[in-house]
C-alpha cells in the first residue's frame, strides 16, 4: 500500500478543531455547547462589504492580478498610511487569508532545515506552516507570571544559529492577547538588524487594543525596512473569517518579488472576497469604536469571573480577544474532552482549546486552556459558571 509523506505525518492536528467530533456528540445528546474554543467573532460583518457582493453585476468571474486588485491594494495602502504605516501598493500582495501570507513569507525567506524563533505560546498553525515549509520552529518561552510579555532579548540571542533566518511574532498575540510595547518591538528590531534576520509580524489583531494602549507595527520601525515583513488579514478586523483575504507587506523588494512568484503559482486570490474586502475599507470608525468597547467589556467580564475560581490563574490580555487560563488540572486535553463527553450543567457545557497545542516545547502548557471571548457577556458569565462546576466535579 502506498505511504503518505513524512511531512504529512509530522503535520500537527489543530488543537482548536480536533475536539469537534466530541462537541458534535454533545449536541446530539441535546446539550448546548458554548464555543470558547475558536476566534470566530459574533460581531456582524460590515453591511458595506455584504452589499458590495449582493449588488455586483459581474458577468464573468475572472482571475484577478496575482498580487490582487490594484484598486484594493491602493486603498489598503491608504488605510495603512492613515494608521501611520508608510507603504504603497507595490509593497502589498493580496493573499488567500493571513495563512497564505505566512506560507509566502516562509517560502520566500527560508530553505529546508532553516530555523525560525517564535515566542510561545503561539498561534497553533505556525507549527503547521513551518512543517509544510520544511522549517524548524525554535521556541522561546514566555510565561503567564510575566503576563506573556516578550522574553528577555538574551533568551532570543542564545538561540540564534547559522540556520536562523527569522523571528516571528503575533502582535497583539493569539493565544495570549499580549500587546508588545514600542520598547519590546525596538529590542527585536535591534536584534534582527544585528544578526541580519527577518522580523515577521502577524498583525491581524492590530485594531483590538484596550486601556488606551497603542499598537506599534514592525513597519513603523526606522532602519529595519529590509528586515520587516507584516502579515495581515480581514478576518478579525471586519468579522470576515470566511472571506479568506489577507496580505503580505514588506518594503524589501527582493522578498516581494519572490513572494510574487508564489502568488503567480497559485494564480490569484478570490475575486468576490476581494470585492467585499475592498468595500470593507469604507467601514466607518464608529464600527470599530463599538466593537472595541464591546470586546473590552467582554474581556473585563471574563477576567473578573475567572478570578473568582479557586486555583485558576489568568493573564489579563491587552489586545486581540483571547486569554490563556491556567487550571487546577494535570491535563487540559483530557479535561476539555471530558467537558464535552461526560459533563453538563443543566444540559449545557463548554468547548475550550487546550493550550499545549500552542506550544512547540513538549510538556509545556499541559494545564492551560485558551479562551476566546467572542461570545456576549451573559454567555461568558454562564460559561465560567459551567467551568467552575466542571472543575469541582472533575477534581473530585
Amino acid at each position: 500500500m502506498p505511504k503518505v509523506s513524512n511531512k504529512g505525518q509530522l503535520m500537527p492536528e489543530s488543537p482548536i478543531r480536533k475536539l469537534v467530533p466530541y462537541a458534535e456528540g454533545a449536541k446530539k445528546k441535546g446539550h448546548k455547547v458554548y464555543h470558547l474554543n475558536i476566534g470566530q467573532p459574533d460581531i456582524k460583518t460590515p453591511e458595506v462589504a455584504l452589499e458590495a457582493i449582493k449588488n455586483n453585476s459581474i458577468k464573468i468571474l475572472e482571475y484577478s492580478h496575482s498580487a490582487g486588485f490594484e484598486s484594493y491594494r491602493n486603498k489598503l495602502a491608504d488605510y495603512y498610511q492613515n494608521h501611520g504605516v508608510s507603504v504603497n501598493a507595490a509593497d502589498i500582495i493580496i493573499t488567500t487569508g493571513g495563512s497564505e501570507a505566512l506560507l509566502f513569507a516562509m517560502g520566500s525567506t527560508m530553505d529546508d532545515g532553516d530555523e525560525i524563533i517564535i515566542p510561545e505560546p503561539f498561534y497553533a498553525n505556525y507549527n503547521g506552516f513551518s512543517t509544510a515549509s520544511g522549517v524548524k520552529v525554535v521556541p522561546v518561552i514566555s510565561t503567564i507570571d510575566e503576563g506573556f510579555a516578550l522574553p528577555p532579548i538574551t533568551d532570543f540571542e542564545k538561540l540564534i544559529t547559522p540556520k536562523t533566518k527569522a523571528i516571528l511574532i503575533c502582535n497583539p498575540g493569539n493565544p495570549t492577547g499580549y500587546l508588545y510595547t514600542q520598547e519590546e518591538i525596538q529590542q527585536l528590531a535591534e536584534l534582527v538588524k544585528k544578526h541580519d534576520l527577518f522580523l515577521i509580524a502577524d498583525e491581524v489583531y492590530r485594531e483590538f487594543t484596550y486601556d488606551g494602549d497603542k499598537h506599534y507595527s514592525v513597519m513603523n520601525v526606522p532602519g529595519i525596512e529590509q528586515n520587516a515583513i507584516m502579515i495581515d488579514s480581514v478576518s478579525k478586523r471586519y468579522s470576515m473569517c470566511g472571506a479568506r483575504i489577507g496580505c503580505i507587506v514588506s518594503k524589501n523588494k527582493e522578498v516581494m518579488a519572490t513572494a510574487m512568484k508564489f502568488a503567480q503559482a497559485r494564480l490569484s486570490p478570490p475575486t468576490f472576497a476581494q470585492i467585499a474586502s475592498e468595500a470593507a475599507l469604507e467601514t466607518p470608525q464608529s464600527y470599530f469604536d463599538e466593537v472595541i468597547s464591546e470586546y473590552k467589556e467582554r474581556r473585563d467580564t471574563l477576567i473578573t469571573e475567572l478570578n473568582k475560581i479557586e486555583g485558576v490563574k489568568v493573564a489579563t490580555p491587552k489586545g486581540a480577544f483571547y486569554c490563556i487560563a491556567k487550571l487546577p488540572v494535570k491535563n487540559a486535553d483530557d479535561f476539555a474532552q471530558w467537558l464535552l463527553e461526560k459533563f453538563d450543567l443543566n444540559g449545557e457545557t463548554i468547548m475550550v482549546a487546550p493550550a499545549a497545542g500552542f506550544y512547540s516545547s513538549p510538556n509545556i502548557g499541559l494545564d492551560e486552556i485558551r479562551i476566546a471571548y467572542v461570545l456576549k457577556k451573559e454567555d461568558l458569565v454562564r460559561s465560567v459558571e459551567i467551568l467552575a462546576a466542571a472543575l469541582k466535579q472533575y477534581n473530585s
